[in-house]
């Protein structure tokens, strides 16, 4: 019974990070240009993921901090939120750029904003609408 509560003393003591110690983070809004639409979420954060890691590898996808956030992709409009450190936005925008399929359609990401507050990236949303032209 004495180690558990020495346990508890131990997890009570840590404090949280100060505001001036946390990584600052920026919201990457994107749009999934396609024939078709994707309805998989989780295929689109893969193809983020694997571009990220062609581009920075490992440790610089670790040091991002990349994080493709399910619960804002829009199924209708095709579009997106990706949390990143402030540091490696440009870095995630260039390796968007990189992905040419995802499953068996061919796509193009596009950056539509970048946001420090989340609720401010609604502005960047459905009201931007972009003709897409095909060639063949």
């Amino acid at each position: 019974m004495g180690k558990k509560c020495f346990l508890v003393n131990i997890m009570a003591k840590t404090k949280p990070l100060l505001p001036s110690l946390r990584e600052n983070k920026r919201y990457l809004v994107f749009k999934v240009i396609s024939k078709g639409k994707l309805t998989d979420f989780s295929k689109i954060a893969k193809a983020i993921e694997l571009a990220a890691n062609k581009l920075l590898g490992f440790l610089g996808v670790a040091k991002a901090g990349i994080v493709p956030l399910r619960d804002k992709w829009n199924q209708r409009t095709q579009t997106g939120i990706i949390r990143v450190n402030t540091k490696y936005v440009d870095h995630l925008k260039s390796s968007l750029s990189l992905i040419n399929k995802i499953g068996r359609k061919s796509v193009v990401i596009r950056s539509l904003g970048v946001s420090g507050i989340l609720k401010k990236t609604e502005r960047f949303g459905a009201e931007r609408s972009y003709k897409v032209v095909y060639k063949k």
